[in-house]
């Protein structure tokens, strides 16, 4: 068995947030599965942005809070799913996030609110609050794919 490989980075703005978002995206391709934790205000929309820029998504990505999941056309399609307001874990399957995950890349903001009814992650992004506007991102690898993405960031 490999060992799990984290990485982590700390930016001090949200336009820093997105350009580290856009990184990611910018690597990412159709099956990947990011998976953002935070607390509210923490960044994880911000990120996904980020993500969409790194993805080519022409418009702006907002975070789907009262409709759940948006898709973004772009080199890859962008799934972007919050879970914040889902009603129970049931729900999850009617989401259909694992057909979304073989055609595009998903990021999922709140993802245990799923009860662990979601694809495997091949990041999992933890969020922490600094001062001001300083965010610590801990990125977990997932898998072997999720380990290839930290070493092309050269984040681990």
């Amino acid at each position: 068995m490999t060992a799990a490989v984290e990485a982590t980075t700390v930016t001090t703005s949200e336009d820093a947030t997105r350009a580290l978002g856009a990184r990611l995206g910018a690597r990412l391709r159709a099956g990947d599965v990011v998976l953002l934790q935070g607390d509210l205000g923490s960044g994880k929309t911000r990120l996904a942005q980020g993500i969409g820029r790194g993805l080519g998504c022409p418009g702006p990505v907002n975070s789907p809070t009262f409709v759940l999941v948006n898709e973004h056309p772009g080199r890859v399609p962008l799934f972007h799913a919050d879970l914040y307001r889902l009603a129970g874990a049931a729900e999850i399957s009617e989401l259909g996030l694992w057909e979304e995950a073989e055609r595009g890349a998903l990021v999922v903001e709140w993802p245990e609110r799923a009860g662990g009814g979601l694809p495997g992650a091949t990041l999992t992004v933890e969020i922490a609050v600094g001062a001001g506007d300083e965010r610590t991102f801990r990125l977990r690898a997932g898998d072997e794919r999720g380990r290839d993405l930290l070493a092309a960031m050269e984040l681990a």
